[in-house]
């Protein structure tokens, strides 16, 4: 880590956010025949900082990643649809995600971030753009939190639209009570970000529970991010469960790593075959169910 990164001691100056590589580029295909209309399900884009203005307090800052960036690793992946999703270091400003969305470089689905104030006619403008989504992270700062994403829910219900969170399952406590009150689709981010690998830890329990019940989505997305977990465990919990109920995403262009290797997105793809050998349950993973929540 740089130097500059670490505040001196006694020092109220905060560490300096970590500037992000660029995404690696793939190069091979992946080892199993990825089917016609395969969505990833995550991905972020960073368009010039002198015209989308970066938060001060934001984690890290991201390298330029447009969505023609993306484009080559689509077509490695076989992907012909992808999801692009606020990420924390704009807050509430989603002007770069909506200019993605218009980029028509693939078919893409969106899901911002809004303030709890925000107005009707701003969200009748992002569901035009292609939004069809809020993400509440409640793990890095600059958005909704808990309370307020239940607040606007009913809004978002009355649009079709569903909540999309990031979250430790581990430490939300009442999990399942709140997505009783929010009362329409709920997607968690990345697994939950689970701190062990063991689906029979009563934080994963709760949420396998709800999968199995079909009250909540599950990204198998960033497994790369908790290094010391072997995700393989919870992604086949997570299949016995619902597979109805499960997606897959790349989280390109993995910013904010902390020193984490960058990811190869084709390996990342290859984990679907290893987790779901049922072409049938494959299908429903990459094609079927974001089809349903996101392009239906």
């Amino acid at each position: 880590m740089n130097s500059d990164s670490i505040p001196s001691v006694g020092s109220s100056r905060p560490p300096a956010p970590e500037q992000c590589a660029p995404p690696r580029v793939p190069q091979r295909v992946p080892r199993f025949a990825v089917p016609l209309g395969s969505c990833d399900c995550h991905i972020h884009v960073f368009d010039d900082a002198t015209r989308y203005r970066l938060a001060a307090t934001r984690h890290y800052t991201p390298a330029l990643c447009r969505l023609d960036d993306y484009a080559p690793t689509a077509r490695a992946l076989g992907v012909d649809r992808a999801v692009l999703v606020q990420p924390s270091v704009y807050a509430f400003d989603n002007r770069a995600l909506v200019a993605g969305l218009a980029d028509r470089v693939l078919d893409c689905r969106g899901v911002a971030v809004v303030p709890a104030d925000v107005s009707d006619a701003e969200l009748d403008r992002l569901h035009a753009a292609g939004v069809r989504g809020v993400r509440a992270n409640l793990v890095n700062a600059n958005g909704l939190s808990a309370a307020d994403a239940l607040r606007i829910a009913p809004r978002l219900r009355a649009r079709g639209w569903h909540l999309q969170l990031q979250i430790e399952i581990e430490s939300f406590a009442g999990f399942d009570e709140w997505v009783a009150k929010a009362a329409l689709p709920v997607v968690v981010d990345h697994f939950g970000l689970p701190v062990s690998g063991d689906p029979d830890r009563a934080g994963f329990r709760a949420l396998l529970k709800l999968v199995e019940r079909g009250a909540c989505w599950v990204k198998l997305s960033a497994s790369y991010r908790f290094a010391q977990i072997d995700p393989a465990p919870l992604a086949r919990a997570l299949a016995r469960a619902n597979p109805e109920r499960l997606l897959w995403a790349t989280d390109w262009p993995h910013p904010g790593l902390g020193g984490v290797s960058m990811p190869d997105d084709v390996e990342l793809l290859d984990l679907v075959a290893a987790w779901f050998p049922d072409e049938a349950d494959r299908r429903r993973v990459l094609v079927a169910n974001p089809a349903r929540l996101y392009f239906g």
